[in-house]
């Protein structure tokens, strides 16, 4: 039987348009024109000239040829290019492919062939590293160089590629381009890290983009005309989808080439920074900076930070500083942050123990969600709500990938059953909140028993005497693996192997304490998460030395 509200009540222009966050720029520029959208140095951009320069480049992205689908990839740093990037291509239908700036020659060139560019918009800066990528890749795009004004002194680099202010010169600051045909449509290509193999190219498409970025609205606590700090690398999952959250409020974008802790207290100060995203590493930045670069704060600033949750010591000094710490959870295949820890006024009350305790887990869905849960990856059905039993990180909604770009085995095995599997394994609290163990490649058997990589982290984070730290399984002749710690101490700090041994000892279970650990610099992504593949190798190597 057709439904009563079907008849004569077909879709149509008047009551369905795609959901793009393209509109966000537009309603922005339309009720505030004159606001300040760019903050670059000493340059200042109005709403109205970013967008202006977002159509002209759409427009002369299409008079060289440029349509739906074609990937314009851009090796660029946290400039007013790359926001105008995050709009333009998208205008006409084309999709970004926003490139790690910290990759070597050979990483980009494999992203530019795999993703078939058409275009390359690169910083002056990083023209040596893109000819070398170029020289290695099958493609041959066409290359655009980025010469910012807020570092003169890297324009010369660029020699006498195509400039990329001329290029949008040529272009309408009028045009319209047709944007999405539908809210499915890609809207951006991002590749994961390739840690364990060739990277895959994670599939953005409007609708999930305009969820996630409304979505961070609700959750950053985000009123009128914030002042936002870029130290998150936009090429991370489009920046958590930040280029057009900050449209949605009409919002000041505040751009920072690079994560230092002198420029970014003074843009604080100057600038009035209202909201900042970034890993655990850009927090230890400001901490540990001297005396000397820090500046007051005018205000609480929020900080939203993903990976592992903060140690306890770490977001009282936070505080302490003046940033407000919210932790998130997410991965690119869901456009960023899609849990939040979100805290209940009356956990204020509670005693500083057990405040760590639930600040320690992940939470709950974003608004923008619509399903997570923690399933046995055997059976498919949710693990008991008790805080121990382990399962699989599981999403599915609007704001999950539409899959990976040209490798249909691997988004067939991320997408079975109606859930994106995380690989991230995790228990399910009373409450609901979901609390992060380790990744299903991280979990340590040692005698038949699963060691929580991440519960001996936190105990190690506990020991004042550590910065940073990361366990990994180290092999072993008679329980098969036992927990390897790699500490990084604090600043003028020292600790020796016995005594981080014993404070782990006298918090966990023996067998679940580190045998072994070795201090120094820990190795780290260009977006501040410990690169445990390296470590997990560095501690087989040993093992094999110890066996030889």
């Amino acid at each position: 039987m057709t439904s009563p509200f079907a008849l004569g009540l077909e879709r149509n222009r008047a009551n369905h348009r795609p959901l793009t966050p393209l509109s966000l720029l537009d309603r922005a520029a339309d009720a505030f024109p004159e606001h300040v959208a760019v903050i670059n140095g000493d340059e200042r951009r109005s709403y109205a000239e970013l967008r202006a320069r977002a159509r002209r480049l759409a427009s002369a992205l299409e008079g060289m040829g440029i349509g739906r689908d074609d990937v314009v990839s851009a090796l660029l740093f946290n400039t007013p290019a790359m926001l105008e990037c995050h709009y333009g291509p998208a205008m006409i239908g084309a999709v970004l492919n926003a490139v790690n700036t910290r990759l070597d020659a050979a990483g980009i060139a494999f992203i530019l062939d795999h993703a078939e560019a058409k275009v390359l918009i690169v910083d002056a800066e990083l023209v040596p590293l893109a000819k070398e990528a170029l020289s290695r890749a099958s493609v041959s795009p066409r290359v655009i160089a980025y010469r910012d004004p807020a570092a003169p002194e890297t324009h010369e680099a660029a020699g006498d590629w195509e400039d990329y202010d001329a290029f949008i010169g040529a272009g309408d600051p009028g045009f319209e381009g047709p944007g999405p045909g539908d809210e499915w449509d890609a809207i951006a290509l991002n590749y994961t890290s390739g840690t364990t193999g060739d990277p895959k190219g994670v599939v953005y498409h409007h609708r999930g983009a305009m969820l996630l970025a409304t979505g961070n609205v609700i959750h950053s606590g985000m009123g009128q005309h914030p002042v936002y700090l870029w130290t998150l690398p936009m090429f991370h999952c489009n920046g958590w989808c930040f280029p057009w959250t900050i449209s949605a409020k009409a919002g000041t974008h505040v751009c920072l080439r690079a994560v230092r802790a002198k420029p970014i207290f003074e843009a604080i100060a100057e600038h009035g920074v209202t909201h900042m995203c970034g890993a655990p590493i850009v927090m230890s930045t400001l901490l540990n900076a001297p005396e000397a670069d820090k500046r007051p704060l005018p205000h609480a600033v929020e900080f939203l930070t993903a990976a592992a949750p903060p140690p306890e010591a770490t977001l009282a000094a936070m505080a302490e500083a003046g940033f407000k710490v919210t932790h998130v959870y997410g991965l690119t295949e869901v456009y960023g942050p899609a849990v939040i820890n979100e805290w209940k006024p009356e956990w204020d009350a509670l005693p500083a123990k057990e405040q760590a305790r639930l600040k320690a887990r992940q939470g709950i869905r974003y608004a923008a969600l619509e399903a997570l849960d923690v399933l046995d990856p055997r059976t498919m059905a949710p693990v008991p709500a008790d805080g121990e039993t382990m399962g699989e990180v599981a999403f599915a909604g609007n704001v999950v990938m539409k899959g990976y770009f040209k490798n249909p085995s691997a988004t067939e095995k991320a997408l079975k059953g109606g859930w994106f599997w995380s690989g991230d394994l995790a228990v399910k609290h009373p409450d609901g909140w979901i609390q992060l163990k380790d990744r299903s490649k991280d979990i340590i058997i040692s005698g038949g028993e699963n060691i929580s990589s991440i519960e001996v982290e936190e105990t190690l984070y506990r020991h004042p005497a550590v910065a940073m730290c990361a366990v990994v399984a180290l092999p072993d002749e008679k329980w098969g693996e036992t927990p390897c710690a790699f500490v990084e101490l604090r600043e003028g700090r020292e600790a020796t192997e016995a005594e981080i041994v014993a404070h782990c000892r006298a918090e966990l279970a023996h067998f679940k304490a580190p045998r072994k650990v070795i201090f120094g610099e820990l190795p780290k992504t260009s977006t501040g998460k410990v690169q445990k593949f390296a470590l997990r190798e560095q501690a087989k190597a040993m093992a094999e030395r110890g066996a030889a």
